[in-house]
């Protein structure tokens, strides 16, 4: 059958990022806290261990049932096992270029560095708190941020009572650095 016919793509790597999360900036490192890698580190060896090789007997099982083209079983499980494999190369793919930080190292310092929790006012006196994670670990929802988000970098480097420029869509806001606090070693 002609390639022309066929729902494959020529580059394998089309579909190695994961949905959602962004691309790691070209020249940067992968950088996460000890607890963000063990969790990545984790699933990893969940899928690995676990997770595929129940895939693969299953579509072994499904394939030895005849007809393949109608076998819900097989379908389902070579479209699980390709998105098990992606997601195994994702993760593979930036541990390798992981870089742990360990935050607990800066405790007691007011400058803001990679893991802080910073505290901050924006112009109209609003105070937010927001943690600086690894790109793969941050949660927004929990109040954390990526070290590549616009607002990390505005913070990075600077000190408790410092005033820093941050470019927002609306605009330059001016916001203050009210507390810096890092875990506990």
């Amino acid at each position: 059958m002609s390639k022309a016919f066929t729902k494959e793509s020529d580059t394998p790597e089309d579909d190695d990022d994961a949905p959602g999360l962004p691309p790691l900036p070209a020249g940067t490192r992968n950088y996460m806290t000890p607890a963000g890698y063990q969790r990545l580190r984790s699933e990893l060896m969940h899928l690995l261990d676990e997770e595929r090789p129940k895939m693969v007997e299953t579509v072994s099982w499904a394939a030895k049932n005849g007809d393949r083209s109608e076998n819900g079983d097989y379908l389902y499980g070579k479209k699980r096992l390709r998105e098990i494999d992606r997601r195994i190369r994702f993760l593979t793919k930036r541990l390798d270029v992981a870089e742990v930080a360990d935050p607990s190292l800066h405790h007691g310092n007011d400058q803001v560095f990679f893991g802080a929790t910073v505290t901050y006012a924006n112009s109209q006196g609003e105070e937010r708190t927001v943690t600086i994670k690894g790109i793969d670990e941050a949660d927004s929802l929990a109040g954390e941020v990526s070290w590549i988000s616009p607002i990390a970098r505005a913070l990075l480097k600077s000190r408790e009572g410092d005033q820093v420029k941050l470019v927002t869509p609306a605009g330059v806001d001016t916001i203050e650095v009210l507390e810096v606090r890092y875990p506990e070693p």
